[in-house]
């Protein structure tokens, strides 16, 4: 065995001091830190081609004021994710919901609507269905762009597959047009 070139240091073996020293660097680090967090984010998003701005005063429909067409027997309907946006192209921000029953067991379907506020302001209400729970699928990912909804899909094949484990995916896109939301697959869209 030949001797090293780089003689042997007394730092390069642990010993019970270096893990007490690492470990409390540590926790300094981590109590430092949930004191400083960063400033809040002051970007904006451009607007898409095919979303107007709202009037300054326009706000969007609030989920919790509205009563949603799901039957959810002795527990609530739950609004599970939300998103706004000009979908019509009339200037005012509608809300899409995606929406399920409070089940404290299971995967319950989703349902998606639209609201929108009556007259100038007014109560919201549900104004389209864009996914009945009765479908028997769920969302994973959702948003409200470019005055288009755009979601991802899970389902099932056959009755024979556990609701715990959807096999199915699709991609969907819905778009206001000629006075209807039309349903397509966005491009690029895979099934699996």
């Amino acid at each position: 065995m030949q001797p090293s070139a780089v003689p042997e240091l007394a730092h390069t073996h642990t010993r019970p001091i270096h893990w007490l020293a690492t470990a409390t660097a540590v926790a300094g680090v981590v109590a430092l830190s949930s004191f400083l967090q960063p400033g809040a984010a002051t970007a904006a998003q451009a607007a898409g081609p095919a979303t107007r701005s709202a009037p300054a005063n326009a706000t969007a429909p609030d989920p919790a004021a509205v009563e949603f067409p799901i039957e959810c027997g002795p527990v609530k309907a739950l609004v599970e994710k939300k998103a706004s946006g000009d979908l019509d192209g009339d200037g005012k921000p509608e809300t899409v919901a995606v929406v399920h029953c409070n089940s404290p067991m299971g995967t319950p379907p989703d349902g998606v609507y639209v609201l929108t506020r009556r007259g100038d302001g007014g109560e919201p209400r549900v104004v389209a269905t864009l996914l009945d729970p009765k479908d028997g699928t769920t969302v994973s990912d959702f948003a409200v762009r470019d005055g288009a909804v755009t979601a991802t899909l899970l389902g099932y094949s056959s009755s024979d597959v556990p609701r715990c484990c959807p096999d199915v995916r699709s991609d969907v896109k819905w778009r206001w047009r000629n006075g209807a939301f039309m349903r397509s697959a966005p491009a690029g869209a895979r099934s699996v």
